[in-house]
């Protein structure tokens, strides 16, 4: 009767959970290193009435139903959970994944590992033999259920993140002695969405704990099961800042994955513990490499931003009083500020945004810096404009009149703020490539002088409560001058020293091309620093995506969402 019993409950969790049937992944026998202290079941299935062990002690895949064929995009996604090997605990993360994907048309499958971890062998040992088994099961299903044997990928949590990079990096690795002819089938997966992986680095890896070291140090590395052979594939990587599962494993990943030459995207969230976040930008992600259909046309970033309807004022001023411009150049611009006060003014914080150029030119009416102000302007933001001296000053280091153009600015206007029903003490700072170089010197070094005192508004403080570095170019000592000649990967390429990182240094939000020549890198290491200082700040990549990622852009792909990015950024600021 507890036998019947038990089945019934089985065939109720299968329909609640919307899942036609579940295919077993080992025959009858042919289980590698069966152990009796090992189930495979979800937690929700465990805690079941009449739940009998005996019954799921061999892991399975179950399938969910086939998308609508109007939308069915020919792909499958494996869902993996979390549970630190002990379980498979992600119940409301596997129901929101398969809701999410099937929808999108995308054929769902959940893989139920063998857990808790084994006796005598690698924690992750019997979760890794089933899943490479559970691929070779999805690629030899392709045809049968309507999708593309070499268009599956996973979506993945916590340790689940872990067994999805053991997949993604070291298919050609076998896991297990083959049991039959389905051992012929590769198992290598197309791509991965992994969220908050653990056990990455070496000072967590041995033991499979929280890194106790937070994934610093000189002997801190990759764990070297991860393989990355020539079947790695494309990733998105999603990591809390304050995640005890370091995020400097996901940096590490990505890095190594940049070193091969393979597509990746890597989105941290400061503040964030251990968890999924972002699924839409995993979405895009799949989105932009083409996993969804083709990607389309893309559509110009002005043409989206077209004129300054939301703006309500216009007033322009200059950055020195006549004559007291220092290290003054005849070759050079004359700097200026434009204050673009909204119609409806929401906030009373302020942001400065100025474009790149290779300090040579900026231009504060262009594509780096006009759709933002408009954008902005239209959620009720005021934003200030600076057109800094260019091209680069003689005799100098090439930022060095833009910066005192920067840190002068600042101080204007935080000087005029109150007068304007503004916040003085909530202004933030953003620029693009050079322009991104300059944010950080911004940001950073606010307490570096550069240049003697003028006039009174001088002895106000030029420190900033935000970044926001849009590519920045010159930040690692491999890209001082033209793009970054090891792409900012080797251990060599290390932050420019002008950088001070002093006490004022505020939080950030990076947004960078993965393909960028002016490497990802500037932007993933200053990241890191950050994180090393105690400062939360937020980072995405891009993947495909080149310098000016934002100058046009395919609907449904970061490089089109960016400015969203900015605003979510900026409502996270405190107020």
């Amino acid at each position: 009767m507890k036998k019947y019993l038990s089945l019934f409950v089985l065939l109720l969790l299968s329909l609640n959970l919307g899942a036609w049937e579940r295919t077993k992944v080992w025959p009858d026998g042919k289980m590698p290193h069966p152990q009796d202290g090992q189930v495979a079941a979800m937690s929700n299935e465990m805690r079941a009435p009449g739940f009998q062990p005996d019954e799921f002690r061999g892991a399975y895949l179950e399938w969910y139903e086939a998308p609508d064929p109007a939308v069915r995009k020919g792909v499958c996604m494996i869902l993996i959970s979390g549970g630190a090997y002990n379980g498979c605990v992600d119940t409301r993360l596997i129901d929101l994944w398969h809701e999410t994907f099937t929808k999108l048309g995308v054929q769902c499958v959940n893989l139920v590992y063998r857990t808790p971890r084994p006796v005598g062998i690698p924690y992750y040992q019997s979760a890794w033999e089933d899943a490479q088994r559970a691929v070779r099961i999805v690629r030899s299903e392709a045809a049968r259920r309507g999708y593309d044997p070499e268009k599956i990928g996973t979506v993945s949590m916590s340790a689940g993140s872990h067994l999805a990079l053991l997949l993604g990096t070291s298919s050609q690795t076998p896991a297990y002695e083959p049991v039959d002819a389905l051992d012929k089938v590769p198992c290598h997966i197309n791509w991965a969405i992994v969220n908050a992986p653990a056990y990455v680095t070496s000072d967590a890896s041995e033991a499979g704990i929280p890194a106790p070291r937070e994934g610093y140090g000189p002997d801190v590395r990759l764990d070297s099961i991860f393989k990355f052979d020539e079947k790695t594939c494309p990733m998105s990587l999603h990591h809390g800042g304050l995640d005890p599962y370091s995020p400097n494993g996901s940096t590490l990943v990505y890095r190594q994955l940049r070193r091969m030459g393979i597509p990746a995207e890597l989105h941290l969230y400061p503040g964030k513990g251990h968890g999924a976040y972002g699924l839409e930008r995993g979405i895009e992600f799949m989105t932009q490499m083409g996993f969804l259909g083709k990607p389309e046309p893309e559509v110009p970033l002005m043409d989206r931003f077209p004129d300054d309807k939301d703006r309500a004022e216009l007033i322009v001023e200059d950055v020195w009083p006549e004559g007291k411009m220092p290290d003054a150049q005849e070759h050079q611009c004359k700097p200026y500020l434009e204050w673009h006060i909204p119609v409806h003014k929401t906030t009373d914080a302020i942001q400065i945004i100025y474009s790149g150029g290779s300090y040579t030119n900026n231009d504060p009416d262009g594509f780096e810096v006009a759709p933002a102000r408009r954008y902005l302007n239209a959620k009720g933001m005021t934003v200030v404009t600076l057109k800094y001296r260019t091209p680069r000053p003689k005799g100098l280091a090439k930022h060095t009149t833009a910066w005192q153009d920067l840190q002068r600015a600042i101080r204007i206007v935080r000087s005029e703020a109150a007068s304007r029903g503004l916040n003085p003490d909530r202004i933030g700072i953003m620029g693009s490539s050079a322009g991104g170089h300059l944010t950080l010197m911004g940001v950073t070094s606010s307490r570096h002088r550069s240049y003697l005192a003028i006039d009174e508004i001088d002895r106000i403080p030029c420190n900033v409560q935000w970044g926001i570095g849009i590519y920045p170019a010159y930040a690692l000592t491999d890209g001082l001058e033209r793009g970054n000649s090891t792409g900012g990967n080797d251990d060599s390429a290390v932050l420019a020293p002008e950088f001070a990182f002093d006490l004022d240094t505020a939080p950030m939000l990076f947004i960078h091309g993965d393909a960028d020549s002016w490497a990802a890198m500037n932007s993933v290491k200053t990241w890191e620093k950050m994180r090393s200082m105690g400062i939360q700040s937020e980072l995405h990549t891009l993947a495909l995506r080149p310098h000016c990622f934002q100058r046009t852009a395919s609907p449904g792909t970061g490089s089109y969402t960016w400015l969203d990015r900015i605003g979510e950024f900026l409502n996270s600021q405190p107020q």
